[in-house]
């Protein structure tokens, strides 16, 4: 119920919330995902479709990606994008859920999952999905807010959270709620270790992270082997 509520103006809070510093968060971990022209990448929750942007100039009009979201509003919002920025040819949309993707097995070269993991209610049966569609050797590339690791500034980081980001949810978005539950959200979601521990569990090798501005987000990456 958020989702279609926050999906005309996501894309502009996101640049508010963040100060645009989302985009470089992106971008770092578009690099992360080491794609090349020719592959197959499944960009997971993928909403309006930023990311998937981000991987058609990497795949540089060879391969495909898929844009895949759970919410109809959203990826409807991604769709539509895509088609305006010329990028319809190499990009196919999928409405699916995370913990049991429609795909065949050993399917995609990489997954990348922007800000989306939290938002799934069985995170352990969605890595193993992801491993199941993963090639040999494919990776799994997971952007999400994390455990903000400046701890004398951890009062001013909750006042913003719970306070400034609701508001501004009010403000811009008329939807003083959703931005509530985005900031309860981030702090139910599993820190560095934990994450990388459930990935290890799923079946993923040589896991880690990398912590963006302070922990408040983490690229986490891991292989199928």
């Amino acid at each position: 119920e958020v989702f279609p509520a926050v999906a005309p103006r996501y894309d502009l809070m996101n640049d508010l919330m963040s100060l645009g510093i989302h985009r470089y968060w992106k971008r770092f971990a578009i690099e992360t995902c080491g794609i090349r022209p020719g592959q197959q990448i499944l960009d997971l929750a993928g909403g309006t479709g930023d990311m998937t942007q981000l991987i058609c100039r990497k795949l540089n009009g060879t391969g495909q990606v898929i844009l895949s979201d759970i919410n109809p509003s959203m990826l409807s919002i991604g769709r539509d994008r895509m088609i305006d920025a010329g990028l319809h040819g190499c990009v196919e949309t999928t409405l699916c859920n995370a913990e049991t993707l429609p795909f065949e097995d050993n399917r995609f070269d990489c997954i990348c999952c922007a800000f989306g993991l939290r938002n799934v209610t069985d995170k352990q049966q969605a890595l193993e999905s992801c491993l199941r569609c993963l090639k040999p050797g494919g990776r799994l590339v997971i952007l999400e807010f994390s455990q903000f690791k400046l701890d004398s500034l951890q009062p001013l980081y909750d006042l913003y959270s719970f306070v400034a980001l609701p508001l501004m949810g009010k403000w811009v978005a008329d939807d003083e709620d959703s931005y509530r539950y985005l900031a309860e959200s981030i702090r139910r979601h599993p820190n560095q270790e934990t994450l990388t521990e459930m990935m290890s569990q799923a079946g993923f090798e040589k896991c880690g992270w990398f912590n963006l501005s302070g922990g408040i987000a983490a690229v986490h990456r891991g292989y199928k082997i």
